[in-house]
């Protein structure tokens, strides 16, 4: 054999593990009619639906066949398509998937996947026919960071419990599901699991074998509750692609990156995906942080329909990427960076019930993220935890102004959800029309002021330090993007007054918000 033919079938193999690969695996695809996770007599083969080794993405044939090659650590998973559902597993996570490892996962502190053992003769999935509507909402959680079965237990009261009886039909985690320390990922995903709901995962920093020696073996736990890392599945006319963006290179360091197999894995899909779909991202990071994420833009910036949503920071925002950002659509791409569950690392305060009050880096209270979905568009709705569904807003007015003070004294609101395109009135009822207020980024007084407690966590009361009361320390507020600022009216008689703020979001949701407050001489 030539040299050069050698060099270059070497080459290739890097890039892909199954390019020269000479074995492949085979299934079908089926329509479990009665979901008994069985093909019966009847139950037919399902063509044209896709299936993945992580790299490749094939249709099925006429008869729901697919076969696809395979290494000995191989994740194949069915992309459910729209008006299907999948059996659950014991998790509450859709069962998409097959591992192959017939070696089972490296030794590890918390154990990986078991020895899979030969392939089998087929890989079948049953897909289950369910009505499904092109208009309908998912929710979205982001870092739950449990730290122990206390704030196991917070997750659960915080936040799962409201989600009963929700009207979304699925929902997703955006990692950080635990805090280094997959031993947990049972309890969460089980209490997740109460919502009804099947649930979706991504992989974060905090979910990783920390004693892990090789990059692709960090997440051999997370694959073991939740399969591949990587994945893809359709509702609607939405098409979602999890990317796992978190890749470690030495022992406790990591860096949000793709890698050549997810990117190409990515651009397969795409290919089978029609133009009017709408195609959403969802990772950990946010894809500004990711390196080479400008390879990703490539493969969608010239599809009409794109989002993409992350967590990982723990404040809440919005970025609009175009040219300057190397996003080269007709349109600016929409990243949204959303809520934690556990806001501030389960920081803080704790209530009445005994939870921390989490408020995140930005002054956002902690909570999730609604999407709903018409077709090819969306719209965000923030929840707070534990809080009206109409509390999207915080303003800071002093309680009592001198009138001397009023054309210097402002008025600040954090509109928690907002962003750069949304638009923020105020008036003073009954006495002013309404009025636009600045966009001004900066850091949250309320959440300054609580930063004030830090000093004090780690004195020592009664032999207990106060941090053991109050919470982890917080970190210090970081910079909102959602804060709009004003000055008050220099009209206005000594009295009691009350300011409302209205704001507009870019998908033209109304929220309101009101203070009270008093003139004085």
């Amino acid at each position: 054999m030539h040299f050069s033919y050698i060099f270059m079938l070497l080459t290739l193999n890097f890039y892909s593990p199954f390019v020269i690969a000479q074995d492949k695996a085979k299934g079908i695809i089926y329509s479990d009619n009665n979901g008994n996770g069985h093909r019966d007599r009847g139950e037919r083969g399902l063509p044209g639906v896709l299936v993945s080794n992580g790299s490749m993405v094939v249709k099925t044939d006429k008869q729901g066949k697919w076969e696809l090659p395979y290494d000995d650590d191989t994740g194949f998973f069915v992309i459910k398509p729209h008006g299907y559902v999948l059996p659950l597993n014991e998790f509450g996570s859709p069962a998409h998937y097959y591992l192959h490892k017939p070696n089972g996962s490296p030794e590890l502190q918390v154990p990986g996947v078991e020895p899979t053992g030969p392939l089998p003769a087929s890989i079948d999935f049953g897909l289950i026919p369910q009505a499904q509507s092109d208009t309908f909402s998912m929710l979205v959680f982001s870092d739950p960071q449990a730290r122990g079965l206390k704030e196991v237990n917070y997750i659960s009261h915080d936040v799962v419990e409201e989600c009963f009886g929700t009207e979304a039909v699925f929902g997703i985690t955006l990692g950080d599901i635990v805090a280094d320390d997959p031993n947990l990922f049972e309890e969460v995903s089980r209490s997740t699991a109460q919502i009804g709901i099947p649930w979706y995962y991504a992989f974060g920093n905090h979910d990783n074998n920390r004693d892990a020696i090789e990059m692709e073996h960090n997440d051999e736990t997370f694959e073991r509750f939740f399969g591949p890392s990587s994945y893809a599945f359709e509702y609607g006319k939405v098409s979602f692609i999890v990317l796992r963006d978190i890749m470690f290179y030495e022992t406790g360091k990591y860096k949000s990156e793709y890698t050549p197999a997810q990117l190409e894995f990515v651009k397969n899909y795409l290919n089978h995906i029609p133009e009017d779909r709408l195609i959403v991202i969802m990772q950990h990071a946010p894809i500004m942080i990711t390196r080479n994420h400008r390879r990703l833009f490539e493969i969608i910036d010239q599809r009409p329909h794109t989002f993409s949503i992350a967590g990982h920071t723990h404040r809440m925002a919005h970025a609009f990427f175009g040219k300057e950002q190397h996003w080269q659509g007709v349109q600016p791409h929409h990243h949204f960076v959303t809520a934690t569950v556990s806001g501030s690392w389960w920081c803080g305060l704790k209530d009445e019930l005994g939870i921390p009050h989490a408020t995140m880096n930005d002054g956002a209270p902690n909570g999730y993220s609604i999407l709903h979905f018409t077709g090819n568009q969306y719209k965000i709705q923030f929840k707070a935890a534990r809080r009206p569904a109409d509390y999207q807003m915080n303003i800071f007015l002093d309680d009592d102004i001198a009138q001397a003070s009023l054309d210097t004294t402002q008025v600040l609101v954090n509109v928690f959800a907002g962003s750069s395109r949304s638009r923020i009135e105020y008036r003073i009822k009954g006495h002013s029309d309404w009025m636009n207020m600045d966009y001004e980024p900066g850091r949250d007084p309320g959440n300054m002021k609580m930063h004030l407690l830090s000093p004090y966590l780690d004195i020592e009361k009664d032999g207990v330090k106060l941090d053991a009361i109050f919470g982890w320390k917080m970190d210090y507020p970081s910079v909102s993007t959602h804060i709009w600022k004003a000055t008050l009216p220099v009209h206005l008689d000594m009295g009691t007054y009350t300011l409302e703020v209205r704001s507009y979001d870019m998908f033209e949701q109304q929220f309101y918000g009101r203070r009270i407050f008093r003139v004085r001489k």
